[in-house]
């Protein structure tokens, strides 16, 4: 969906697929047909954009075959669909039984991280509509902030056990839990410092790729670190520091919705910092987090653990007068006084832009039309890429989980029509 603002630029609505996650090209090309498609349907626009999610083996067989990147292309354009940025957070195994911390590996001190990222980068450019020269990827914010065990299969699903928190870069302090049990896929200590310099060079190289492609190609491809709770950039002002060394305009920041809620942040606040730093805003997903206002509550904990589930990690939070103060998962919250109550708690849990859950528990949309405002509803824009991004849908609570392909897209539209009406209230026009 295509969007102009009222300086004249054209400003792209999408919604990412990795709510149906796919490993190959041939899932890829089945995602469009069974689902994106049928979303366009419902919305009776003649075209729709997506953002892909294209895991390692979908982005190889792209990359090395020129003609499987035009039949991709060719599809789209049967379907009515475009794509002008992609998701690269995930590497592999996004619809794995448990995902919890493998998203976070390879980061980005692994090549493999770089070559993968160089990859979706090359795929862009082939895959961005004619009268489009922009693309953008979202990814990793360098590296969850401890170490991790060696990248483990995706098809490997251990026992879901509670995590030991460890402590995070300030401001966030994580508590303490002494005798809970770790998990061979959770963290293993403090991320050495080496780790972190290799990752700051691999994107500094990713700079220099995306330079050579703009020469070659004529298109120019972006990348966005995307900050998220636990990782090493946990909010949009942990980020400053990082890309402000890497000082390069291809390489900037994504914009989650739910994260900036979850970490407490506020929107004017923090998009007024990036500015004031001179970092681009490459994308923003539009998503909204799970908000419990009164945690203490015994029906309030209640309605909390139904979204407690084995698939995601549900990082939680609460401010406090000491500062920001979290878990790695929701249920390590839920377990005795590990979190502090006296405060709202927010999680990590992507929950419906249109339905919030019922009360005692709401959704941060305020938040997400707080960002969207500051975002888009200026004089100019401060990106042109917006991605909504509901992974979540069959994790969500059994009652609330779609039952079926149809109700997923009819869910899908739903969400992408409360985007569409926020962005035409901030004055922007819905292009054919």
């Amino acid at each position: 969906m295509r969007f102009r603002h009222p300086d004249g630029t054209t400003v792209h609505l999408a919604y990412c697929t990795n709510v149906h996650p796919a490993e190959t090209l041939d899932g890829v090309l089945a995602q469009l047909r069974d689902h994106c498609e049928p979303v366009r349907r419902r919305l009776g626009r003649d075209r729709l954009g997506i953002g892909l999610w294209l895991a390692k083996d979908a982005a190889h067989a792209l990359v090395t075959d020129p003609s499987a990147l035009r039949a991709l292309r060719g599809e789209l354009d049967r379907r009515g669909l475009e794509v002008v940025t992609l998701n690269g957070f995930p590497y592999q195994g996004f619809g794995a039984e448990e995902v919890k911390y493998r998203v976070y590996r390879p980061d980005w001190s692994d090549p493999e991280r770089l070559d993968h990222t160089t990859a979706l980068a090359r795929v862009l450019a082939g895959l961005l509509p004619d009268d489009v020269t922009e693309g953008s990827v979202s990814t990793l914010p360098l590296a969850w902030r401890t170490d991790l065990p060696p990248h483990p299969s995706p098809t490997t699903a251990d026992p879901t056990t509670s995590v030991r928190a460890t402590t995070g870069p300030p401001p966030t302090t994580y508590p303490a839990t002494p005798g809970s049990p770790t998990t061979n896929s959770g963290p293993t200590g403090p991320l050495p410092t080496d780790r972190l310099d290799t990752a700051r060079k691999a994107l500094r190289t990713l700079a220099e790729r995306l330079d050579a492609l703009a020469e070659l190609t004529g298109r120019s491809i972006r990348v966005g670190l995307e900050p998220e709770p636990g990782c090493v950039v946990e909010t949009t002002r942990d980020a400053i520091a990082p890309l402000t060394a890497i000082a390069h305009d291809r390489i900037g920041i994504c914009v989650d919705t739910c994260h900036l809620a979850t970490s407490f942040e506020d929107p004017h606040t923090a998009l007024a910092e990036l500015t004031g730093a001179g970092i681009p805003v490459v994308k923003s997903q539009l998503s909204a987090a799970l908000h419990a206002e009164h945690p203490h509550l015994p029906e309030v904990r209640a309605a909390l653990a139904a979204f407690d589930e084995p698939r995601f990690l549900h990082q939680t939070r609460t401010a406090t007068a000491a500062g920001l103060r979290g878990t790695d998962d929701l249920g390590e919250a839920l377990r005795g006084d590990t979190l502090p109550d006296a405060g709202p708690w927010r999680a990590h849990f992507h929950v419906p832009l249109h339905a919030a859950p019922a009360a005692p528990l709401t959704s941060t949309l305020p938040v997400l039309k707080a960002a969207l405002a500051r975002l888009v509803g200026g004089p100019h824009p401060l990106t042109r890429h917006l991605e909504v991004e509901t992974y979540t849908w069959q994790a969500l609570p059994p009652e609330l989980r779609p039952r079926g392909r149809s109700q997923l897209a009819d869910g899908i539209a739903a969400e992408l029509a409360l985007a569409r009406d926020l962005l035409t209230d901030l004055g922007l026009k819905e292009l054919p």
